[in-house]
């Protein structure tokens, strides 16, 4: 009996252990959870369950895929005679979406397409639509056109015969309504000036019950102890200083609140663009390059067609071992045989493996500036001085920014587009900006080409103080103002020294975010664009005077945000000269005369065989890209700043530092001379210039057998006496005193 339960009690003292150990495995690592794959029954009724809840392949088939006819096999001479008569149902092109260029403060939805009709040669199996042309080496080649996929095999079979050849056309954008901005503006109520971000006005102390929480006053400048100290005193004008700031961001357009910016209603509208390259056209071209190319032994591969609106890109693969220079060398013969100027080889094309023939269309399509500033990529863009020159070669809207440039240089011989050029850029600019972010410094030799601007003189020009005409024509005035600019860029970056800032960018997000006082002397710093229309006429005029500073402004205004843009009818080495192109990373040339001016103005050539009329080439750096300039007619320029200068403005224009000795005297010394300490040679030296009406230091040199420095000398004491005028650059001053009567008046007068 006691061995029985001895034994009993071992193997309950294991039972007992077993147990311990399976439920800490239970609870520890959670083995019930486990999947074993023991439940085999289970896993095939889920099995089952899946597949009767998933949808068949044939219900979720779209309706247009059921719809879509199965391609049937037939003979390729049927493809083709399907094709063609697919392609004398070509649809009209629609036009393309106007948007709105002026900036909107809630971002602009996407726009949503309309169902119509759109332009398409062909339809590829790539992206872009082209067409496949069997090509042979003989002339009248057949043309099969393709307008769906089904082209692919319909040419297969005469890709042996010769290299492809295809051509794309930009494919039209479906129409969108835009929306309009609102042409009257709404009168201000209280609600609307109230701040959003102020604090709720605290409910009325009349009908509670008053709180027995401890109040805590802080005492003011009055309650001040006269006796604690100026310390004490210090503290409390920093407290005060500290509370003037307000909490809101500063707004720079609450000046003119109620601006309202142009409306593409105030340009022309010229309709739908259509194509005016047809395509026996681009057919015979592609005939003459490859038999040129023929008779000199060098085999073409394929061959694309790109058009533009104003010229036709063929982009050719030669075949293998052909050296791309031999084809660059028939230059020449090339456009011999197309009878064609402006042919312009581009060999090879950066970023592709082709190389580029452009040849001008017979009939030239025009770029209108409302379908430009109309575009979805000028609307939506986010840069800071959005420029829409034109439409490129492959009628892509081209956009720069103006302050990443930072500065432009253009170029071309007269009547090519330059000073349509500078309306197309201001035109863009004003469609951009707020007149409290932009302002405009216009110089004009010619005196009638930016005259027109002279209506937004209280809204985006800037002119020196007591100066009546804000555009600036007079060379002495020219020179003071680039003075003027450079005084400011001195100051503006001694603003952003105090700020601790980099750029204009940084300087104006901290002023807006109320981080800068303006009682330190900060505010608001606009966009400033220096614009000349003419530089040839002011380096025959003023030469270093005016080169000086302008090459002082290129080289440190780009971070202040004063940009330049100089336009030159005469780009030769004496009016581009090396310190000034050195400075402008961009430039800008219309058609000139000579290889040796598109040299000096891009450092290439191509802008000879330009055909004139806004053609252009872009260059940024090592890109040449080749636009044509939007038209902007003058009625439209003066329309939209009649719509700008009829809205109320501010009370003057923005105003320049001031520059001492504004008097257009270049030498400044003429002011400070003492006439009690004359020369003694004056008398003569005045009764010669009377005599012989020339106020020139030559002049006084030849006859009183005088050395250069003290006839120099001489005249400046004429002028301080009020006989000759003041300098004026290579011109002789003017004499002020008609006879010798007045002359001994005068100098009877004068201290002895």
């Amino acid at each position: 009996m006691a061995f029985w339960l001895q034994s009993l009690i071992g193997w309950g003292t294991v039972l007992l252990l077993a147990f311990g150990l399976l439920a800490f495995v239970v609870y520890f690592f959670n083995i019930t959870s486990l999947d074993l794959n023991l439940g085999g029954k289970d896993d095939e009724e889920d099995a089952e369950l899946e597949e009767e809840l998933a949808p068949t392949p044939a219900a979720t088939a779209t309706p247009a895929a059921k719809a879509a006819p199965r391609p049937a096999p037939a003979a390729p001479t049927r493809q083709v005679a399907v094709l063609e008569e697919e392609d004398e149902d070509e649809p009209l092109p629609t036009r393309e979406p106007e948007y709105e260029p002026a900036p909107r403060p809630s971002p602009l939805k996407a726009p949503v397409p309309l169902a119509g009709p759109s332009l398409e040669i062909a339809g590829d199996p790539a992206d872009e639509p082209s067409a496949e042309l069997p090509l042979v080496s003989g002339v009248g080649a057949p043309i099969a056109l393709a307008t769906t996929p089904l082209s692919v095999p319909a040419v297969a079979p005469a890709a042996a015969a010769g290299p492809a050849f295809s051509f794309e056309l930009p494919e039209a954008e479906p129409e969108v309504i835009a929306p309009l901005a609102p042409s009257i503006p709404t009168p201000l109520s209280l609600a609307d000036l109230a701040d959003a971000n102020a604090p709720l006005p605290m409910p009325s102390l009349k009908h509670q019950v008053p709180s027995t929480n401890l109040e805590i006053t802080v005492p003011s400048r009055d309650d001040l102890d006269p006796n604690a100290g100026a310390d004490i005193a210090a503290v409390a004008d920093e407290q005060e200083d500290a509370d003037a700031m307000p909490d809101v961001n500063y707004d720079p357009t609450l000046d003119l609140s109620r601006y309202q910016f142009p409306t593409l209603e105030l340009l022309n509208d010229y309709g739908v663009a259509k194509a005016q390259v047809t395509k026996e056209e681009l057919e015979a071209n592609k005939d003459r390059i490859v038999e040129t190319l023929g008779h000199y032994s060098i085999a073409i591969a394929s061959i694309k067609a790109t058009i533009g609106p104003t010229v036709t890109l063929y982009e050719i693969v030669p075949e293998a071992g052909i050296r791309i220079s031999k084809i660059k060398s028939l230059e020449d013969d090339i456009a011999l045989s197309l009878a064609a100027l402006g042919i312009r080889i581009i060999a090879p094309i950066p970023g592709k493996g082709t190389i580029g023939i452009e040849v001008p269309n017979t009939k030239k399509e025009m770029v209108s500036i409302r379908s430009v500033l109309g575009s979805e990529k000028f609307a939506r863009s986010e840069m800071d001085l959005p420029v829409a020159f034109g439409r490129t070669i492959t009628n892509e809207v081209f956009v720069a920014d103006l302050a990443k440039m930072p500065h432009l240089l253009m170029a071309g011989a007269t009547g090519q587009g330059k000073s349509v050029g500078l309306n197309v850029i201001l035109a863009s600019l004003l469609y951009k900006r707020h007149p409290a972010q932009l302002k405009f410094v216009l110089v004009d030799p010619k005196k009638v080409e930016l005259s027109i601007f002279n209506k937004i003189e209280r809204h985006f020009l800037a002119k020196l103080p007591d100066t009546e005409e804000a555009i600036i024509t007079d060379t002495k005035k020219v020179v003071n103002t680039l003075n003027s600019l450079c005084m400011e860029m001195d100051r503006r970056y001694d603003l952003l020294k105090e700020a601790g800032c980099r750029n204009l960018k940084e300087y104006n997000l901290k002023f807006v975010e109320r981080r800068l006082n303006p009682k330190k002397g900060h505010r608001f710093l606009p966009f400033i664009v220096l614009v000349i229309d003419e530089l040839a006429d002011l380096m025959m005029t003023a030469g270093k005077e005016v080169e000086t500073p302008i090459a002082r402004l290129a080289q440190l205004a780009r971070a202040i945000g004063i940009h330049l843009i100089v336009a030159t009818q005469r780009p030769s080495v004496n009016v581009i000269t090396g310190i000034i192109k050195a400075n402008f990373p961009c430039r800008i040339s219309f058609k000139v005369t000579s290889k040796i001016d598109s040299r000096t103005i891009l450092d290439t050539g191509g802008a000879d065989q330009l055909i004139g009329q806004g053609d252009m080439l872009f260059s940024a750096g090592s890109d040449l890209i080749r636009v044509q300039c939007a038209f902007i007619d003058t009625p439209e320029v003066d329309r939209v700043c009649d719509y700008i200068g009829e809205q109320q403005g501010y009370p003057d224009a923005y105003l320049l530092p001031e520059v001492a000795g504004a008097d257009g005297d270049s030498d400044g010394d003429a002011g400070d001379l003492d006439l009690s300490e004359r020369d003694s040679m004056f008398e003569e030296a005045a009764r010669c210039i009377v005599l012989h009406q020339q106020g020139s230091t030559s002049l006084i040199q030849r006859k009183l057998k005088l050395g250069y420095n003290r006839s120099g000398r001489i005249v400046d004491q004429l002028e301080r006496a009020g006989i000759v005028g003041p300098f004026q650059g290579s011109k002789q001053r003017d004499v002020l005193i008609p006879d010798e009567y007045q002359l001994e008046q005068l100098l009877n007068t004068l201290p002895k």
